[in-house]
C-alpha cells in the first residue's frame, strides 16, 4: 500500500501538472545565481598579478617585512654595500618578481625596491627616479591600452607603496614630507613605523598621533580605507575599524622561527624576551598582512585604475589636444601639414584674377540690361554700322 504522505504528494504533484502551474522555488530560480562562480573560476584560471613598491632609508628593515609578508625571500641574492660605496650611490629602481600558489590560486607579485633613498647627505628632489618610473608604467600601460593588441596587457602599474618612517625621531622628516607629497597623487601610499620594538606601547600611540596630525597639515593623501557597507556583519566592521584606527601601522618584520611557550612562532629573540611578529599585542603586522593580501588587495588596484591612472590618462589626453590646437607638431597616425604662406606675386596674381572676374561680371550686367531694354535696331559689324531695317 502507498503511504498516506506519498499519496497527498502525488496528488499535489497532479494537481500542479493540471493546471499548469510550478511551485515557487522552481519558477523563481533561472540561473544567474551562479555569475558568480563563473567569475570565480575564470579569475581562478587566469591568476592575479600585484606590484607592491616599498621606499624607506636604509636598515629600517623592509627587506625582512616583504619576506615576512609573503614567507619567500625575494632578496637572498642581494649584496650589501658599505659605506664607501653608498657615498656617490644613486637611487635605483630593482624589481623582483615571484609567482605564489596558494589552494589553486596563483599571485605573480611584484616588489619594486628602491635602495639609495634617503641615504645621501644632500636628498634634494631623490624620489625623482620613483615618481619617473610610476610615470613610465602609466604610460607603458596607457601605449598598450590604445594599441591593437589589447587583450594580453601587462598591467605593470604600481598598486601600492609601502614607505617606512623611522622610529628614532619625533615624526616626519623633511625628506618623508617632499617624498609622500610628491607621490600621493600617482600611487596609494601606507605609511608604515619601522621597527616597531625599539618603542615602548605608550611611544607608539604617541608617535602615531604626532604623524596623523602632521599628514593632515601637509595635506598629504595616503590611502584611505573604503566605507563598510550596511549589510557588512559585525565581525568585519570591527575589523575595518581596528585598522582605521591603528594607522599607520607599527611593524616588526623577522624571517627566524623561534620557541616561545613551547610553541615555534616568527619573532625576534632579546636577552628580555621574545618579540612575535604575529602576535597583534606586540606589533601590526598581522592588521598590516591582513589589510594588504586578505581584505583591501584588490581595492588597492581599484583606486589605482579608476583615480590614479584615469587621472594621468585624462593629463595625456588634455596635453595632446592643447598641442593639436596649437598647431605643433606631434608623433600622430595622420601627419598635420602646415598651411602654405602667400608670397607677394601670388598675391598679384589673386588681385588681377579678381579685377578680371569683376570686369567680366560688369560686362555681363550691361549686356542683360541692353537686352532687356528694347528690340536690337542695329548692330555692328567689322567696324562699320548697318542702315537700319523699317519694319
Amino acid at each position: 500500500m502507498v503511504p498516506e504522505k506519498t499519496r497527498a504528494a502525488q496528488d499535489e504533484t497532479s494537481e500542479e501538472q493540471r493546471s499548469g502551474k510550478t511551485p515557487d522555488h522552481e519558477k523563481q530560480y533561472v540561473g544567474f545565481a551562479t555569475l558568480p562562480n563563473q567569475v570565480h573560476r575564470k579569475s581562478v584560471k587566469k591568476g592575479f598579478d600585484f606590484t607592491l613598491m616599498v621606499a624607506g632609508e636604509s636598515g629600517l628593515g623592509k627587506s625582512t617585512l616583504v619576506n615576512s609578508l609573503f614567507l619567500t625571500d625575494l632578496y637572498k641574492d642581494r649584496k650589501l654595500l658599505n659605506a664607501e660605496e653608498r657615498i656617490n650611490q644613486t637611487v635605483e629602481i630593482i624589481k623582483h618578481t615571484v609567482d605564489i600558489e596558494e589552494k589553486g590560486v596563483k599571485l605573480k607579485l611584484t616588489i619594486v625596491d628602491t635602495p639609495g633613498f634617503g641615504d645621501a647627505v644632500n636628498n634634494t628632489e631623490c624620489w625623482k627616479p620613483i615618481t619617473d618610473y610610476i610615470d613610465q608604467q602609466f604610460e607603458q600601460y596607457f601605449r598598450d591600452e590604445s594599441g591593437l593588441n589589447r587583450k594580453n596587457i601587462q598591467d605593470n602599474r604600481v598598486h601600492c607603496c609601502l614607505y617606512f618612517i623611522s622610529p628614532f625621531g619625533h615624526g616626519l622628516r623633511p625628506v618623508d614630507v617632499e617624498f609622500m607629497k610628491a607621490l600621493h597623487e600617482k600611487v596609494n601610499i601606507v605609511p608604515l613605523i619601522a621597527k616597531a620594538d625599539c618603542l615602548i606601547p605608550s611611544e607608539i600611540r604617541k608617535l602615531k598621533e604626532r604623524i596623523r596630525e602632521e599628514i593632515d597639515k601637509f595635506g598629504i593623501k595616503v590611502y584611505q580605507f573604503p566605507e563598510c557597507d550596511s549589510d557588512e556583519d559585525e565581525e568585519f566592521k570591527q575589523q575595518d575599524r581596528e585598522l582605521k584606527e591603528s594607522a599607520p601601522f607599527a611593524v616588526i618584520g623577522s624571517n627566524t622561527v623561534v620557541e616561545a611557550k613551547g610553541q615555534r612562532v616568527r619573532g625576534r629573540l632579546y636577552p628580555w624576551g621574545i618579540v612575535e611578529v604575529e602576535n597583534q599585542a606586540h606589533c601590526d603586522f598581522v592588521k598590516l598582512r591582513n589589510m594588504l593580501i586578505r581584505t583591501h588587495m584588490h581595492d588597492l588596484k581599484d583606486v589605482t585604475c579608476d583615480v590614479h591612472y584615469e587621472n594621468y590618462r585624462a593629463q595625456c589626453i588634455q596635453q595632446m589636444t592643447s598641442k593639436l590646437t596649437q598647431d605643433n607638431r606631434i608623433e600622430s597616425p595622420i601627419p598635420i601639414l602646415p598651411l602654405p604662406t602667400p608670397d607677394t606675386e601670388t598675391e598679384k596674381l589673386i588681385k588681377m584674377k579678381d579685377e578680371e572676374v569683376t570686369t567680366a561680371d560688369a560686362r555681363d550686367a550691361a549686356e542683360d540690361a541692353a537686352a532687356d531694354a528694347g528690340p536690337v535696331r542695329g548692330r555692328y559689324l567689322e567696324g562699320r554700322r548697318d542702315p537700319p531695317v523699317t519694319i
